[in-house]
């Protein structure tokens, strides 16, 4: 009877850590999920690009701020207790956001969604570390933030695609509410027993090296899975399903990185070196595309995916590095990635909207040149530029969409061909003047990864800590 007991509390603490290594997940990939939805939040709200930003900026603003802070409350608290209040804070606010009926409010509510986060993922890693063991424990908490992130822009896509952008936040609200009593369920038996830990955080100081490092890569990936995913909806006009079937070769190539590293037999430097180097060429690959079609993506896209793989496991792993309390190192890493992707939006978002608003004046004039050109009469001629003069003035600042125009027009049997002919060039001049306006911020991107090589190469010489 004890034993049968006691394998059913072997296989409802697995169930827990299950639990709490998917609301890991969720909280790390919130920002790769809803990435795929800014483009239909920003039609839906009446917004612009620079304002939606914010979306993601509040949520990794406040969940770098808070990472760290929120540390200080599990020193002398069950992480139990606190791990269940956050992830029952971010599952409410996610509520929030899924009925938001403006931008401020959605804002508001992925603040709010990400202190409970912060608290959540902190507090899991003490959980998971002493339910599975000190390495199982990490490696499930690292894992579920690495997996989240590369899949997330997939999830999101696919879900926006087949309901609506709100149906990302409610997904979330079931699986953060499983959580709760998972959590509560792997509170201490004898007690908080954190003070103890606290001795060895003075006589282990944080490593700066790979904090650093994973701040300027989370930088980099933010031009992958936040700017290729506009360029993919709202420069090529890609629905987000298909978006989300293409920017699943990051995922895709991640998976196998691990894999050839172990068959390479190449040690953690040469494995991050490596991934920097793989998503700075991905990147730049990026940057360089000669057309809007999807196939020419594959290539750059596996370079990221090969490089995230390589650089975000073997990063954290060095950062904490048997470190302990594992939750005040946890904190530093979560703290660094997020306030990555902060630096990374606040440095690419002008320069993509800068030079998208440079490419507009060149790309009416061939916009009117191929009007003029066109073998229709003139009178379908002035309708057409009349429709096209109003999606431009309607979508300002953005991307326009002259399809809405065509839909409208109503010309000869005869012209039908033309017209329809003319509304592809068209539309191939707005992808090609679109991916001319991404290029530079994924070239700063590519520039970013580079940088955290610095904070590599002197991590064996003693250098930088």
């Amino acid at each position: 009877m004890h034993t049968i007991s006691d394998q059913a509390g072997k296989r409802f603490g697995g169930v827990a850590a299950a639990l709490l290594a998917l609301t890991v997940g969720c909280v790390l990939a919130d920002s790769a999920v809803v990435t795929l939805a800014l483009p239909e939040i920003l039609v839906r709200l009446h917004t612009t690009v620079g304002q939606v930003a914010w979306v993601l900026i509040a949520f990794n603003l406040v969940l770098a701020v808070v990472a760290r802070p929120a540390a200080w409350f599990f020193r002398r608290r069950d992480p139990a207790v606190l791990c269940a209040v956050g992830i029952a804070v971010f599952a409410g606010a996610s509520a929030l956001c899924a009925v938001a009926g403006s931008l401020d409010v959605l804002i508001a509510a992925r603040s709010v969604q990400a202190v409970g986060g912060a608290f959540a993922v902190v507090g899991s890693l003490p959980l998971l570390v002493e339910k599975l063991t000190e390495r199982r424990g990490t490696a499930w908490w690292i894992a579920a933030g690495v997996f989240g992130t590369a899949l997330g822009p997939m999830a999101g896509g696919l879900l926006t695609d087949a309901f609506s952008w709100r149906s990302i936040f409610v997904v979330q609200v079931p699986i953060a509410a499983l959580a709760v009593p998972a959590a509560l369920a792997m509170r201490r038996r004898n007690g908080p027993g954190l003070v103890e830990n606290l001795e060895n955080a003075e006589r282990h100081p944080v490593r700066i090296g790979p904090n650093v490092a994973l701040a300027l890569l989370s930088a980099a990936l933010t031009a992958a899975l936040f700017l290729f995913v506009l360029l993919l909806v709202d420069g090529w006009r890609r629905s987000p399903a298909v978006a989300a079937v293409t920017v699943s070769v990051i995922p895709l190539a991640a998976l196998l990185a691990r894999p050839l590293a172990r068959a390479l037999g190449s040690g953690p430097l040469a494995q991050t070196a490596s991934g920097c180097l793989l998503i700075a060429g991905g990147l730049a690959g990026l940057a360089l595309l000669p057309s809007a079609a999807l196939a020419w993506t594959i290539a750059p896209q596996s370079l990221v995916g090969l490089g995230l793989g390589l650089t975000l496991d073997p990063l954290t792993l060095q950062a904490m590095d048997g470190r302990l309390p594992h939750f005040l190192h946890g904190s530093w890493t979560i703290a660094a990635r997020h306030a990555g992707v902060v630096l990374g939006l606040a440095i690419l978002t002008p320069v993509f909207t800068a030079d998208l608003q440079s490419a507009q004046p060149p790309a009416k004039e061939a916009i009117t040149a191929l009007v003029l050109n066109a073998p229709l009469a003139p009178e379908d001629k002035i309708a057409i530029a009349q429709g096209l003069a109003d999606r431009l003035k309607e979508d300002q600042g953005r991307v326009p969409d002259l399809d809405p125009a065509f839909a409208k027009l109503s010309v000869p049997a005869v012209e039908k061909a033309t017209a329809a002919q003319l509304e592809r060039d068209l539309n191939v001049q707005l992808q090609r003047a679109a991916t001319h306006a991404f290029g530079n911020a994924f070239l700063i991107g590519a520039g970013l990864a580079l940088t955290a090589l610095l904070f590599l190469i002197p991590l064996r010489r003693g250098g930088v800590r």
